[in-house]
């Protein structure tokens, strides 16, 4: 039997399997597969599917306890290929969790087949830069964590913005322009020098690490995309 450095080649590629998302698949109806290249419409959270999508079935990224590859982009990308595997030009997110209690970003999506799919326009990501306004949008949110009783004021230079809680979020508009420091403190100091640029969005994910006595606050610009999943995520929480 071959063998790598101890490892039996069989065990290598179940290891190698491991660290890859779990897939769950539960389809009802299938057309013949589209190319790699196929575009697939994603309707996220807030978003309904046009009434008249076939439903083809549902498939669900997870975790295997060992996975590592699971970045929201990757999730979502595997999402699409399972739908191209069934002939499905589009998927609904049911339901988005976080990486909070995993590494991984996991989803629940239904997989749908549309005619005429070039009158279905991909839904409109935020505009990169609203025009004629004069402030930054700045999103800032906390998902439940660790140090659950340990809040802390954000602050934006010399000013507090906001109270961070845990399973919290909310929306400011920042007139300021140029860069601007974002930073809270609890036992140790932190902070997050941000370059605002008015009309922007801007997600910030706070958090709370482990310390000495009480933990250190944690605050981190996200990727456009990621933050607003997981904003929403937290906004259908306490809705």
């Amino acid at each position: 039997m071959s063998k790598l450095y101890g490892f039996s080649f069989p065990l290598l590629l179940m290891f190698i399997s491991s660290c890859n998302p779990k897939i769950t698949r539960n389809i009802t109806n299938a057309y013949p597969a589209l190319d790699n290249m196929q575009e697939v419409i994603v309707f996220d959270m807030e978003h309904t599917a046009p009434q008249e999508a076939e439903i083809l079935g549902e498939v669900k990224i997870g975790d295997t306890g060992f996975t590592t590859n699971c970045s929201y982009e990757v999730v979502m990308n595997i999402a699409k290929q399972e739908a191209r595997k069934v002939g499905g030009n589009g998927i609904k997110i049911t339901k988005y969790t976080p990486p909070f209690g995993s590494t991984c970003h996991r989803i629940t999506a239904q997989v749908l087949r549309m005619e005429n799919i070039e009158k279905f326009a991909p839904i409109e990501e935020e505009k990169e830069i609203l025009p004629d306004v004069d402030y930054a949008i700045l999103h800032v949110y906390r998902m439940g964590s660790k140090g659950a009783l340990v809040n802390y004021d954000l602050h934006l230079g010399d000013s507090i913005i906001c109270r961070v809680k845990n399973n919290f979020r909310t929306t400011l508009h920042i007139k300021r322009q140029g860069v601007h420091t974002l930073w809270a403190r609890t036992e140790k100091k932190v902070e997050l020098p941000i370059n605002f640029e008015l009309g922007k969005t801007y997600y910030i994910r706070c958090g709370i690490s482990i310390g000495a006595f009480v933990g250190w606050p944690t605050i981190e610009l996200m990727d456009k995309k990621m933050g607003k999943a997981e904003f929403n995520y937290i906004n259908a929480k306490l809705q």
